[in-house]
């Protein structure tokens, strides 16, 4: 007979506990959505302030091995990413290129000079960094002028911060709401099970002894529930670079790997914590109160 009770039991709360994990994957899938989002906006705003490009032009009549021994002083510099040597020739070049004819023909001679394009780290990409970096360079004898667009970096500055700003604002919003629905779907499943832990109160077994194993199956339903949405989110992530190739550049296993643990670490931490609270909220309700 009580072989058939409990078997009775566990047929009753299987469901439910399915429910439970299915609930905390979809949660946390949102949340790991929103976690690769802000990693892929992180390396957007990196790779576009890496791309910024300082033209230094040189003096005419520079000799080429003092403009390559300056790019080398240039790459050790703590300011520069990395530089490009741009001579006369390969300036004409890309002129022809874009203008479509050989205005060298036109001309008779070729008017441009050498130049050294220099990115910038991420850090320096700002117009208070670039005119000091600039002064430095103009100080150089060698060096003509240092072009840059001024009103493009301020604006493109300015918009990753804003952008920043209102993707950590519905990171919080939907983090909160997270919390909230694993804390309902926790405390519902937990509400199933309020007669046994009564019942198991009423003959004598203790707290933290009832609590043990419901708390432990709330840590096994956040892992599991976690398992399943890294699962979803390596999905997303395979067909999201299926249609755009170009989310390649914006990848970074290694932050991705933080989202998973990060997703993993949430769902047990929270699952854990509304169980024991859930089953020390029916833990402290007299009998009656059990109908309610």
């Amino acid at each position: 007979m009580e072989e058939f009770e409990g078997s009775t039991s566990s047929k009753k709360t299987k469901p439910v506990y399915i429910s439970t994990v299915i609930s905390i994957a979809l949660v946390l899938l949102m949340i790991g959505l929103l976690g690769l989002i802000l990693v892929h906006a992180r390396n957007l705003s990196k790779y576009v302030k890496e791309n910024i490009v300082l033209n230094i032009i040189m003096s005419d009549g520079t000799k080429e091995v003092d403009v390559l021994a300056l790019q080398k002083q240039l790459n050790n510099h703590g300011y520069v990413l990395k530089t490009q040597y741009v001579s006369k020739e390969i300036a004409a070049k890309n002129l022809q290129k874009d203008l479509g004819e050989d205005f060298l023909e036109f001309l008779g001679y070729n008017p441009l000079l050498s130049s050294i394009d220099v990115y910038l780290k991420e850090e320096y990409a700002n117009n208070a960094s670039i005119q000091s970096f600039s002064n430095q360079l103009t100080k150089n004898p060698m060096v003509k002028e240092v072009i840059y667009q001024r009103s493009l970096i301020d604006m493109v500055n300015q918009n990753i911060k804003v952008i920043g700003l209102i993707i950590l604002a519905f990171a919080a919003t939907l983090l909160i709401i997270a919390v909230a629905l694993i804390n309902n779907t926790i405390r519902l499943a937990i509400y199933s099970q309020r007669f046994l832990i009564k019942s198991m109160q009423l003959v004598g077994a203790t707290k933290n002894f009832i609590r043990a194993p419901f708390i432990g199956y709330g840590v096994l339903h956040g892992l599991l529930g976690g398992l399943i949405a890294i699962i979803l989110l390596l999905g997303t992530l395979y067909l999201a670079q299926q249609q755009i190739p170009e989310l390649v550049i914006l990848t970074s296993w290694f932050e991705f790997i933080i989202v998973f643990l990060g997703v993993i670490g949430m769902g047990i931490l929270i699952s854990g914590l509304s169980t024991y609270f859930a089953v020390s909220k029916y833990l402290r309700l007299k009998i009656y109160d059990l109908y309610r």
